[in-house]
């Protein structure tokens, strides 16, 4: 049975993560990185393909906990089930590795006596692959090719084997624990020591406390801003300082459709809006850390500059089709990679540019080498911003003169600009920059705004609109107040508004090289509940922001899109710019969105 996609839960160790169903299942695991196959692929396939349940003793297939909800600023999931015979708790988290990744399950009696029952089936290799599973010194260990993990339970319960699976039951009475630990690490590698799951617990309660404790948002949506910043840190990959766009592949944005992408990498243009959350919220590590990821991975010759990279700033992500898995809900192919990766993209250089001029400006130590990248980028953009691109939405159909792509072009130019001011010992030459930013905007004006219509549009020529022209006042390209602004803001709403959200573009005008439709896009339509508030409509900016806060799932995340017909969301799952979004309007209502964006006008 396929579960809504908000159904899930997010666990995860800072380099990978999980899902957990209400159901109790644990639906995707990929080990030992965010990128890295899956061991349990049943989100994407069946049973079949790998999953580990544990639920009440007869509890029926899609069978649902009680409640659930993460232990406060933390990521460790508790969820509740109340039985005929008693109340039971299950607390699943993964503790910060020391040396391999772990899954700690602890099942609690809270009252009565509750029979359960563990179902482990491991499958390596997305599902493709059955372990070989034997004993050892009481415990199981599994091992297919190059992976190997051990299971085992404390205090240890009855456990055989049955259809290729792992199989545990046990009683819980109120007040005992019983925990089971999964441990993953290379099979020509000896079996790392074995965590003790109960000391994890404590010590995974004190991490996620003590990093939150920092967050200087004091605003009315605290709870939310939390949550949605404790969930970009479950997407950070903790060695590099990279952050996912989404913890899963090929979660439809269409059920039953095609429109299913691999979003297990760092996304450039993620970049500046991801900066300007961490830095206002005052996670100034973090924030360092992923300028950091940016500068190596940016690094080489500008013309080949990607618009995404691997966690550890890979270059090759090649893309591929899974046959073995039938898709989320039938939505096939299953795609792991992403060939967008080759794809022009010329907007990344402005937010290249956005992102390091944020972090220059927010007092983080500059880099030697930064501002000598940043003219290298320049030099590209000034003889290359006229020509078209697949623009910010990954296309499949052909280049276009994207708006947006030509706005983000001006802000390179105006950043660079702005460094000089602010620090004319850098070299450089401000007029050539001032002249290449004029340019650029005299150039966006006259060809991609619609005096008919009062809007600016997708592309030049085009009558098609685009929920990034959005971000037109955000960065700085027009005042709010300018009439073009305010048009462009009435226009997407009236045309792209469905129940209320934005979609990004209309799929039945736009040529995108795919068939099918989409969700509204929750990132614009928090870009829409900005515009709002920049324009002055203030009231209708909060409403609508609390109109998104109730999309979020019972334990506060987001995906790609949400469905306002059927109420289910859509696409992977949970999505860093989702999370970025609400944060930014977050602060954009508690009169914070300067510090975050550099809006000028």
């Amino acid at each position: 049975m396929t579960q809504p996609i908000e159904d899930y839960a997010l666990i995860g160790d800072l380099m990978t993560s999980g899902l957990v169903g209400r159901d109790g299942s644990i639906d995707w695991l990929c080990l030992p990185r965010f990128d890295s196959a899956a061991c349990f692929a049943r989100l994407l396939g069946d049973e079949e393909n790998g999953h580990w349940r544990i639920a009440p003793l007869g509890a029926a297939d899609g069978e649902r906990c009680t409640r659930r909800a993460y232990v406060d600023g933390s990521l460790v999931l508790e969820s509740y089930w109340e039985t005929d015979t008693g109340t039971v708790k299950v607390i699943d988290f993964m503790p910060q590795r020391d040396v391999a990744p772990d899954v700690v399950r602890i099942v609690e009696g809270i009252s009565g006596t509750v029979r359960m029952l563990s179902t482990l089936r491991l499958r390596f290799d997305y599902g493709h692959v059955v372990p070989w599973v034997r004993r050892s010194d009481g415990d199981r260990v599994a091992v297919a090719g190059p992976d190997s993990a051990w299971f085992r339970s404390e205090p240890p319960v009855r456990t055989w084997g049955e259809a290729n699976s792992t199989r545990s039951q046990f009683p819980v009475t109120a007040g005992r624990r019983v925990a089971f630990v999964l441990t993953w690490h290379p099979s020509h590698e000896p079996r790392p020591e074995p965590t003790d799951p109960f000391e994890a617990l404590e010590s995974s309660l004190s991490d996620w406390r003590e990093w939150t404790a920092p967050c200087r948002y004091e605003g009315p949506y605290r709870e939310a801003v939390t949550r949605s910043l404790i969930t970009l840190k479950a997407l950070t990959y903790a060695p590099t300082g990279g952050i996912v766009a989404a913890a899963t592949t090929s979660l439809p944005e269409e059920l039953g459709g095609v429109r299913n992408w691999d979003y297990r990498y760092c996304w450039l243009r993620d970049s500046t809006l991801t900066l300007g959350s961490l830095l206002t919220t005052g996670f100034l590590d973090e924030a360092r850390a992923w300028r950091e990821w940016l500068l190596r991975a940016v690094a080489g010759a500008p013309a080949d500059l990607q618009i995404m990279y691997g966690i550890a700033g890979e270059r090759r992500i090649p893309e591929s089709e899974l046959p073995w898995l039938r898709g989320y809900a039938s939505s096939a192919p299953v795609r792991v990679g992403n060939a967008a990766v080759d794809q022009l993209q010329l907007d990344v250089y402005g937010e290249v540019m956005d992102s390091l001029h944020l972090a220059r400006s927010a007092g983080l130590p500059a880099e030697a080498h930064s501002w000598r990248i940043q003219l290298a980028l320049l030099d590209f953009l000034e003889q290359n911003w006229h020509r078209p691109d697949e623009g910010l939405w990954e296309v499949r159909g052909p280049r276009r003169h994207f708006v947006h792509s030509k706005v983000m072009a001006w802000v390179a130019a105006d950043r660079a600009v702005r460094t000089l001011e602010d620090e004319p010992s850098l070299p450089g030459e401000p007029d050539r920059w001032r002249a290449m930013r004029d340019a650029v905007h005299h150039d966006v004006c006259a060809n991609g705004f619609d005096p008919e219509r009062g809007t600016f549009t997708q592309y030049y020529g085009s009558r098609e609109l685009d929920a990034a022209t959005l971000l037109i006042p955000r960065v700085g390209f027009l005042p709010p107040d300018d009439p073009r602004v305010i048009g462009t803001v009435d226009a997407v709403r009236a045309e792209l508004g469905r129940s209320g959200l934005v979609r990004r573009y209309s799929t039945a005008d736009t040529d995108d090289g795919l068939p099918g439709d989409e969700g509204a896009f929750l990132a614009c339509s928090f870009w829409l509940a900005d515009a709002l508030h920049l324009t002055g409509r203030k009231d209708e900016a909060r409403a609508l922001f609390e109109r998104l806060l109730s999309v979020r799932n019972d334990v506060g995340l987001l995906a790609e899109e949400y469905d306002p017909v059927s109420g289910r969301q859509l696409g992977n799952f949970p999505q860093a710019f989702s999370h970025v979004g609400l944060v930014n309007t977050a602060l954009t209502l508690a009169g914070m969105e300067k510090r975050t964006t550099g809006v000028v006008g």
